[in-house]
């Protein structure tokens, strides 16, 4: 039984019997019909996922790896904040005539500072630091930049990550301020599995724990029904991740550089909404 469908079926469990609807607040999001989009949430859940011994995708519906790989790439390895870089419309809701959705995600971690070594962005710090400085306990990124949030079409949900070495292993916190449990809980979760496993092999490590950190953890009124169709599935095992290590620089990784083996799923045949 996958590990990741276990703390996904529990953490949902939690919401729809003890979370707090929002039902008497206004509230930005709105459904394609104009309908406000309500929640029920549950404030700070905390999950762990150790990816010495498997990989935490769901098998209770399927998490499409290279779409969600090529994400991550768009704003971890590209830098971007245009949809034209990205191959899948995901974002194409919130961006402007141009493409663009203002200076936020890729666009933040592109930015350059001055340190005693030199000029880095902050992917470019992580990864120096892991392999001159892996002591240090300093090594982190952060995409809510309160000077640019008036420029940006969407604040950062997941907007921080802590990286931590721990003898030859490499650890980390993702900090999302929001998450929508349905649609992006797993792509999140397989996201920075999958980032935390490529950092940890450019810099000679070995990809340890991942701790997903989730202030306001909710479900969508539309999308009560089908979580709860999900969560009564049986999960099946999880599938292995296979890398291509070949690869000794981040910024050669592609979608190619990762597949699943022995993948099982559940189908969903329904179409799940998006509240914009």
């Amino acid at each position: 039984m996958s590990r990741a469908d276990e703390i996904f079926i529990a953490n949902c469990k939690e919401i729809l019997a003890h979370g707090v609807w929002d039902s008497e607040f206004q509230v930005r999001p709105r459904w394609e019909d104009g309908t406000p989009a309500h929640t029920v949430k549950k404030f700070g859940i905390v999950n762990r996922y150790n990816l010495q011994e498997e990989f935490p995708i769901l098998t209770l519906r399927r998490t499409a790896l290279k779409s969600a790989v090529d994400e991550i790439l768009w704003i971890w390895q590209k830098k971007s904040n245009n949809i034209a870089d990205l191959n899948s419309h995901i974002w194409d809701s919130w961006a402007d005539e141009n493409g663009s959705i203002g200076k936020a995600y890729g666009y933040q971690l592109a930015q350059k500072s001055e340190y005693r070594e030199g000029e880095f962005d902050q992917v470019d710090r992580v990864l120096y630091d892991l392999k001159h400085n892996p002591a240090s306990r300093r090594i982190l990124t952060n995409l809510y930049n309160f000077h640019d949030l008036h420029e940006m079409n969407l604040y950062p949900c997941a907007y921080s990550m802590t990286f931590n070495v721990s003898g030859d292993t490499l650890n980390a916190i993702l900090n999302q301020r929001s998450q929508d449990m349905l649609t992006a809980n797993n792509w999140n979760v397989v996201q920075y599995s999958v980032l935390l496993t490529m950092f940890a092999q450019v810099s000679g490590l070995k990809a340890g724990e991942l701790v997903h950190v989730i202030a306001d953890a909710h479900i969508y009124d539309r999308h009560v029904p089908i979580v709860e169709e999900i969560i009564a599935r049986e999960p099946m095992p999880a599938p292995r991740l296979v890398v291509d290590e070949s690869v000794k620089d981040f910024y050669d990784f592609t979608v190619d550089s990762f597949k699943l083996e022995n993948y099982a799923f559940h189908p969903l045949d329904k179409k799940i909404p998006v509240a914009i």
